[in-house]
């Protein structure tokens, strides 16, 4: 790969993007889901109410998902940068076209994402103030919790792609 303005930009963009998306994994999505593991094992075991206990299974349920999440986004982003590097080097053409591919289909997941932790929302919402039960009341406050959460992560992580696709599309195009 010559070493083009398009190409230092590339590299930069590729850089940042991954060393976002290893942080944000390691950082806060991980330490996130183990917390939430933690909270919810102990809401269970030393609060055994109705509520406590639909708190809990939210925070059982996605901490596991975000504690295997944080972990194997966090893990494999540097072997992910180093085949891309290489494979880059080998055959750019090809490695571009593939990796604008990728981030094309990472960028239309945004919206059925955001549709997600909006259903997470409103049916936390919907079961806080709808329902008399404590344990729905408790489910549906975390519910609503895990969605922010969600809509923050997600937030930043949607936002680091658009330069990195820039670079990528300016990368590919004809000189």
């Amino acid at each position: 790969m010559n070493t083009t303005d398009a190409t230092w930009r590339l590299l930069e963009a590729m850089q940042i993007y991954f060393q976002g998306e290893k942080l944000e994994a390691l950082v806060f999505i991980l330490p996130a889901g183990l917390l939430s593991l933690v909270f919810g094992i102990w809401l269970l075991t030393d609060h055994p109410d109705a509520f406590a206990r639909g708190v809990a299974i939210p925070c059982l349920a996605m901490g596991l998902l975000m504690t295997t999440v944080g972990g194997v986004v966090g893990y494999r982003t540097p072997t992910q940068v180093t085949q891309l590097q290489a494979a880059l080097q080998a055959a750019p053409q090809a490695t571009l076209a593939a990796e604008v591919e990728r981030m094309d289909k990472v960028n239309r997941a945004w919206k059925y994402y955001l549709v997600l932790w909006a259903a997470f929302g409103a049916a936390g919402l919907a079961l806080r103030f709808a329902l008399a039960s404590d344990f729905a009341q408790g489910l549906g406050i975390a519910l609503v919790f895990y969605a922010g959460v969600g809509l923050l992560v997600d937030g930043f992580a949607e936002r680091r792609t658009h330069p990195y696709g820039v670079a990528l599309a300016m990368s590919l195009a004809p000189r």
